[in-house]
């Protein structure tokens, strides 16, 4: 080129196919880490390495955030003073979109391109033409859930049992494979005739395993004779001896808590995650599609499937956002749509004395949660950045409490409400509220996995700090959790210590040191807010709550490595009563 003669910029064209390639190579290469993290698990499984495989779950839960991390200095390097250009980011999304037409994985790739157009302009709510609102493709067919299993016939229900698992990739010997074959044919035999039908000889399986703490899950289908379908999941564990087959879950209830909202997410290699989720809401048609992605480990694409769901229900539907039910909370205000299952939590502006939190501390909590094994007690809370609703989607009172009492967080702009960070979590009904209105014998069963959730959670080595009724609910299987994390704390940090001999309590201003991190279980019972009818059975049945020594021998267990799993399924469903671990290492079943 001559000298003095400028070099002509490029063109927006051009640029945009740069910009769509360099995405999808990021894309690509996420891709490539999360299903090479995924495939460890079964190594893990088999070599009954447990520490290994939280820590490989936890690289992969946060390998998204890194490739998004690495992908924009590129994207700032290559477009330059054109890197917020919407009209350059329009032609980029159409280069994307014929990108990844064939991908098996579409529906994750269009998400990531959403995950980088918000981070370039902090898109608040939607912005159709440089994000996939909706999808640019049309859902693969019916029958393309066939695409991701294996369709399996055989003489008998045992006989089929044998097929699958030996169809299975376990390098581990069994210890049993006839016994455990027959003995889950028997149990698949009853719920067919359970349900008045002749025992099934044909069914689908999809072909990956699910991995979730200790246990391994074959998760398929089996087609009764009048054309309904049976679930089935053969729940595998590995032993000191070898493999076995410990529960068989045959009914939709038992299945959706496998896939609960309060688990840690599945390692399950699948390289066409929407026909597994389509297979799965098959078996579970009462589970949102958000849910089922994230309970695979997909988490950004959950979110974009559950943000979809609230804004079609809007669209659907006059309700207008209202309180959630359930005392107010301290640190966050909690609203909800009176027909959408997920309620919305924002951070208050103040704190009142007695919540010795910040702002960063309620956020850092969230965040470790998120991170941490749940152990079935703690709802999945999912964070999200810059919505916008209308402000006449909101009742009157609630609108003035969030914009008055939440103003660093919520603001309305015109006819909108721009809500900067809120986290959406599954509604659940308020245990306080729960055990008032329930007959006695419900109530009093809802305090005793009160009780078992406060001991699950020190287990994974978590004290959930705030002990209220208020702070856990029930979820429709009628299972205990806890929803508010503002006081969660490490259990290792916390000093479990009894009331000095002749202290009468720890009263306004007790008559002995009292460090910030100092727990008196002793007192619990005094601000625990237990009805009366319920108060003296709950104190008589559990009485190791109350004190401190059973508070440190938990710490001990968790300082020494212990890691104890809460298998996702109840007795009743394992197949014999002592199964590859006991019942001290496995943890009961709650």
């Amino acid at each position: 080129m001559p000298s003095g003669v400028r070099a002509r910029p490029p063109s927006t064209s051009r640029l945009a196919n740069q910009a769509a390639q360099a995405i999808h190579e990021a894309f690509h290469a996420h891709r490539q880490q999360f299903r090479a993290l995924t495939a460890q698990a079964q190594a893990c499984f088999e070599a009954r390495d447990w520490s290994t495989r939280q820590a490989v779950a936890l690289e992969r839960l946060n390998a998204y955030r890194g490739h998004l991390d690495g992908l924009v200095p590129t994207l700032q390097a290559t477009l330059g003073e054109r890197l917020a250009d919407r009209l350059l980011w329009v032609s980029a999304k159409a280069v994307y979109s014929g990108l990844i037409e064939d991908h098996q994985d579409w529906d994750l790739a269009e998400t990531f391109f959403n995950s980088v157009t918000r981070r370039v302009f902090t898109t608040v709510g939607v912005d159709p033409l440089i994000e996939f609102v909706d999808t640019d493709f049309d859902a693969p067919p019916t029958e393309s859930d066939e695409r991701c299993c294996t369709h399996y016939y055989s003489g008998g229900p045992a006989d089929l049992v044998r097929h699958v698992l030996l169809d299975r990739p376990f390098q581990t010997p069994w210890v049993d494979l006839t016994r455990d074959a027959r003995l889950a044919g028997a149990r698949l035999a009853a719920a067919a005739a359970a349900l008045g039908q002749p025992p099934p000889v044909e069914g689908w399986f999809i072909e990956p395993v699910f991995y979730q703490g200790k246990g391994a899950y074959v998760v398929g289908r089996l087609a009764l004779a009048d054309g309904r379908d049976l679930p089935c999941v053969l729940a595998v564990r590995n032993g000191p001896k070898g493999l076995t087959v410990d529960a068989v879950l045959a009914d939709e209830a038992a299945v959706s808590q496998l896939f609960s909202f309060t688990r840690s997410y599945f390692m399950v290699d699948s390289g066409r995650p929407h026909d597994v989720v389509r297979f799965l809401k098959h078996l579970l048609p009462r589970k949102r599609r958000g849910e089922l992605y994230i309970s695979l480990g997909e988490p950004k694409q959950g979110k974009t499937e559950l943000y979809r769901a609230l804004l079609q229900h809007l669209e659907d539907t006059q309700e207008r956002f209202e309180r959630a039910p359930g005392t107010p909370g301290l640190v966050m205000a909690v609203f909800t749509l009176p027909g959408f299952d997920w309620v919305l939590k924002v951070i208050r502006d103040e704190f009142p004395p007695q919540k010795q939190v910040t702002h960063a501390q309620v956020k850092d909590r969230y965040r470790w949660i998120y991170q941490h094994d749940r152990a079935g007690r703690l709802v999945d809370a999912q964070a999200f950045e810059h919505l916008a609703f209308p402000a006449d989607r909101f009742e009157p009172d609630l609108l003035a409490e969030l914009t008055g009492g939440c103003g660093r967080t919520v603001r309305r702009v015109g006819e909108r409400v721009i809500i900067g960070l809120a986290w959406l979590e599954r509604r659940v009904t308020p245990l306080n509220l729960y055990v008032r209105e329930r007959p006695e014998p419900e109530a009093q069963a809802a305090l005793d996995g009160y009780a078992d959730t406060l001991a699950d959670l020190a287990a994974c080595g978590i004290f959930p700090g705030d002990l209220l009724l208020k702070n856990f609910g029930v979820t429709r299987h009628g299972r205990v959790v806890a929803y508010d994390y503002d006081e969660l704390a490490p259990l290792d940090e916390v000093r479990f210590r009894r009331i000095p001999p002749g202290e009468d309590g720890l009263g306004a201003q007790p008559g002995f040191s009292v460090r910030a991190n100092d727990v008196f279980p002793e007192e619990f019972a005094r601000f625990l807010g237990l009805p009366a009818t319920l108060r003296g059975a709950f104190l008589g049945r559990r009485p190791e709550i109350f004190e401190a020594a059973w508070w440190r021998g938990l710490q001990a267990q968790v300082s020494a490595g212990k890691i104890v799993e809460f298998p996702p399924y109840p007795p009743s469903a394992r197949l014999t009563p002592d199964g590859p671990e006991s019942a001290a290492e496995r943890g009961d079943a709650r």
